[in-house]
């Protein structure tokens, strides 16, 4: 199914303004937690050259990437709890990792503690809350229209007159010992 959002971007920690528009298909194995939650990574990360990857089509893929003409990776983009190898390997790969966890990301933390992720400490790991993605879930249609802005790590969603807030908290995949 293809899904419209067209988002209204103000992410005034980044100094990012955008007018978004974009139409993402939700794979048959995708559930809408996770399809909101990799429309937020994308407009919480955007900026020139990021786009959506082949993702669940292709499983070496992350969800969202940027590369480069030469094929260089800047950013390697996941959403969910990605196994530790495959975060290993796209913080070789990536210049900048990002996960977007909407499930229980202190479980990711521990099975990233006990293997080896290529400079754990600096994938940086954002906590999506469950109530902001139910919340959101009830407003989803084949076609959306968001306000989005974050300020101070406060990210607040204003859709069909609805104004939804939430922290979403960045650390750390592997704190620093």
């Amino acid at each position: 199914m293809l899904h419209r959002f067209e988002i209204q971007l103000a992410d005034i920690d980044r100094g990012v303004y955008e007018s978004l528009d974009l139409r993402v298909a939700r794979h048959p194995s995708e559930d809408h937690a996770y399809l909101l939650t990799r429309v937020l990574a994308f407009a919480l990360e955007h900026g020139a050259g990021l786009e959506f990857s082949a993702g669940l089509s292709d499983g070496a893929d992350p969800a969202i990437w940027h590369r480069t003409g030469d094929g260089r990776v800047l950013a390697w983009i996941e959403v969910g709890a990605p196994a530790a190898d495959r975060l290993h390997r796209a913080s070789k790969l990536a210049e900048r990792v990002a996960v977007y966890c909407h499930r229980r990301p202190d479980l990711l933390q521990q099975r990233c503690k006990k293997e080896k992720v290529h400079k754990g400490d600096q994938v940086r790991l954002i906590k999506v809350p469950t109530e902001l993605l139910t919340a959101l879930e009830e407003h989803l249609d084949r076609n959306n229209r968001w306000d989005l802005s974050r300020h101070e790590g406060r990210v607040t969603i204003v859709c069909n007159g609805t104004a939804i807030e939430a922290v979403l908290e960045e650390v750390p995949l592997v704190p620093a010992d």
